[in-house]
């Protein structure tokens, strides 16, 4: 890779989470890391170059339609890592996976899309292992405080002789912020592509859709419950999907087939209040899914959420921020709760974030082992992304508890 032109390319920069991403990389990259942007067209990229902190500004240009097989060929042989928030992935994501794993390009991205991450495994997982590249998937909200949570209290564990958790629960505490125009399209498009497609709705239905093996007894908590620990209510977290899969993949990779009960809530609130507040949210996620799925319908939704590439402005973004909490019980029975938090805007400020520092820990060598494959970002880059997170304002703490079920 010492021979190749770039060190990072940053595909879809033109995009809205494109140019956070953009503008992190630019204020923290090592000035030698050598960066290039690329998207499909020259005159966006400029518009973004020159919006950019030095060094960006004098950054590399690189027009790049991802569905020319061979010009993403020739994108992954010029750089050792590529970054990538063209979305959605189901439909233009496979080619440049394929062609990092083949080349021995590190790659990662902000896919929360079970089925483009199940069809990346199916063709790139060997060969990636075979070149050393590791494709790192989802590393922005979806679903790095996710993965690094459980990978955090499994550390703890194994650190106390504590044994390897059984089951675990994450908690949105509190967020403020949105998702963005990208997530959006990303789960229409897949709405979308479960239509008349029965092994795709039993592909996105199986728990253990991404992982290596089977990983759980079954879900361990109702739709809508109530925390004994805090009293508060909880519904449906919108990505826990999603992002129980990808977290479900890690365990795989380093547990294999050991049983893990792993689910993620949206808390509500106390009281009657907040019981109300869990049974809407559960109801109004299954009419937005129930909408996105049928054309009339979709098109109506479709006029209310945020398009691909719109986004809040700056002074609604610096008001964002995030808490998250894992509770945790081993097979000892002993209780940890692992802490992730950040002042940011979730999926637009931090997950450029994430993605960028993702990047250059791919750039750095950082890793957690010396695997290639389909990897994700506990398995893929472990610690390395902690400390650097830390570094950027994060909060990634474990504690033992005290009593209490997970």
């Amino acid at each position: 890779m010492q021979q190749r032109e770039h060190d990072l390319v940053l595909v879809g920069a033109t995009g809205f989470v494109g140019r956070l991403t953009a503008a992190h990389l630019a204020r923290h990259a090592p000035p030698e890391v050598r960066v290039a942007l690329a998207g499909r067209s020259r005159d966006k990229l400029e518009r973004v170059r020159t919006k950019l902190p030095d060094p960006g500004r004098e950054w590399p240009l690189v027009v790049l339609d991802v569905t020319d097989v061979e010009a993403v060929a020739a994108l992954a042989r010029s750089t050792g890592v590529v970054v990538s928030t063209v979305g959605p992935y189901a439909v233009h994501g496979l080619p440049l996976v394929q062609a990092c794993a083949a080349e021995g390009t590190h790659y990662a991205d902000l896919t929360g899309e079970v089925l483009f991450v199940r069809r990346s495994i199916e063709t790139a997982h060997d060969e990636a292992a075979r070149t050393g590249a590791r494709i790192v998937h989802s590393c922005g909200f979806d679903s790095v405080p996710s993965d690094l949570a459980l990978l955090l209290a499994t550390e703890a564990a194994a650190a106390d002789d504590e044994g390897r958790p059984v089951d675990a629960t994450l908690h949105v505490r509190r967020t403020k912020g949105g998702f963005s125009g990208g997530t959006v399209d990303s789960m229409r498009q897949q709405m979308i592509a479960l239509q008349g497609d029965r092994e795709a709705r039993r592909v996105v239905a199986d728990p253990d859709a991404l992982a290596a093996g089977r990983t759980t007894y079954g879900r361990g908590l109702p739709p809508v419950g109530r925390d004994r620990r805090t009293g508060r209510w909880y519904g449906p977290f919108l990505m826990a999907g999603y992002n129980t899969r990808l977290v479900r993949r890690s365990w795989s990779l380093t547990h294999g087939s050991e049983p893990l009960v792993y689910d993620e809530v949206m808390d509500t609130g106390r009281g009657r209040r907040g019981r109300l507040a869990a049974l809407a949210l559960t109801g109004g996620l299954a009419g937005l899914a129930a909408a996105m799925s049928r054309s009339p319908t979709r098109a109506l939704v479709d006029r209310l959420l945020p398009a691909p590439g719109e986004g809040p402005s700056q002074e609604r973004r610096s008001a964002g921020m995030f808490v998250m909490q894992t509770h945790v019980r081993t097979t000892t029975g002993a209780r940890y709760v692992v802490t992730v938090a950040a002042p940011y805007d979730p999926g637009y400020d931090g997950t450029a974030v994430m993605l960028g520092q993702a990047g250059l820990a791919l750039v750095a060598g950082d890793r957690a082992s010396e695997r290639g494959g389909v990897l994700t970002p506990a398995t893929a880059l472990g610690e390395a992304l902690v400390d650097r997170l830390t570094q950027h304002g994060f909060t990634l703490e474990v504690a033992r508890e005290g009593g209490g079920t997970p």
